[in-house]
């Protein structure tokens, strides 16, 4: 990966004039970085041949979700993963599937970012009931904790990857990547932090091309914006915690805004990598 080439994947919202202006960086992963003023994304893996590999058991403290590339190397689904894949359509990593309640996660703070079940006070964490969609992230975004976001409350990004809810009628399985298309953005607020959740449904679904903004989720899937946000605003309150909130007027924005958050979140996250921004417990292999 020390050889491996970060490079900008061209964005269908730049200008050809915009495009041109990319200046070359270089981050701490000890590769070239180029850097346009929206996309970033590597291109190490850009055709990726991924392999999962299983350590441990599931449920248990030990369990990790390791992806390797075709060589057999570690990689991190985080940041080797490219986010975009033109066309407005872009990878997601499965963590949670849809219908269960082990609360995975991509282990930010471990070498090589594999997935995990998420801990507190040493003991495993579930949801108190199902996730009803495929539930993960998109790599090479960056909720920026420094940042105060103006359009919502000035809440402050929640030190993660930007989590996507794919409301497709197929389950996934945890460490699967999907191609999804964005279709709108859920602002939640918990405990003052802003935690974005992407509205997105899977290419392969078999109503995908029956939807492309928010309101053809309100006319194929009716109700589902709806249960999106009563579930993750309600899913703490049986642990006796308040409710979520949510910004932008308490409903879905559109899929432009999607997109807007999309590329803010992944310049925060080329921000991250090249150190131009404290990592703190981050790990950035």
């Amino acid at each position: 990966m020390a050889a491996a080439r970060l490079a900008v994947i061209a964005n269908p919202f730049l200008s050809l004039n915009q495009r041109s202006q990319v200046r070359s960086l270089r981050c701490n992963r000890g590769v070239s970085v180029s850097v346009s003023r929206r996309l970033f994304s590597c291109n190490a893996i850009r055709n990726p041949q991924l392999n999962v590999k299983e350590q441990g058991q599931p449920e248990t403290l030990d369990y990790r979700v390791f992806f390797h590339d075709s060589s057999g190397k570690k990689v991190s689904p985080w940041h080797d993963l490219p986010l975009h894949l033109g066309d407005g359509v872009f990878n997601f990593i499965v963590e949670i599937p849809k219908e269960s309640s082990a609360k995975m996660e991509v282990a930010t703070d471990e070498p090589y970012t594999p997935i995990k079940q998420d801990t507190k006070k040493g003991k495993l964490r579930y949801y108190p009931y199902n996730i009803n969609w495929n539930y993960g992230l998109l790599p090479q975004t960056w909720e920026d904790p420094s940042f105060a976001n103006s359009e919502v409350e000035g809440a402050l990004g929640d030190n993660d990857p930007v989590d996507v809810v794919e409301i497709g009628e197929r389950q996934a399985k945890s460490g699967q990547i999907l191609k999804v298309k964005p279709l709108g953005a859920l602002a939640m607020i918990d405990e003052g932090e802003l935690d974005w959740k992407i509205v997105a449904i899977s290419l392969d679904d078999p109503r995908a091309s029956l939807v492309n903004d928010v309101d053809d989720v309100e006319k194929h899937f009716p109700g589902t914006l709806t249960a999106i946000r009563d579930w993750f605003r309600d899913y703490k309150i049986p642990d006796g915690k308040p409710a979520n909130k949510f910004g932008l007027g308490n409903k879905a924005a559109n899929k432009d805004y999607a997109l807007k958050v999309i590329n803010e979140t992944n310049e925060s996250w080329a921000k991250l990598v090249k150190r131009s921004i404290p990592a703190g417990e981050l790990s950035l292999v």
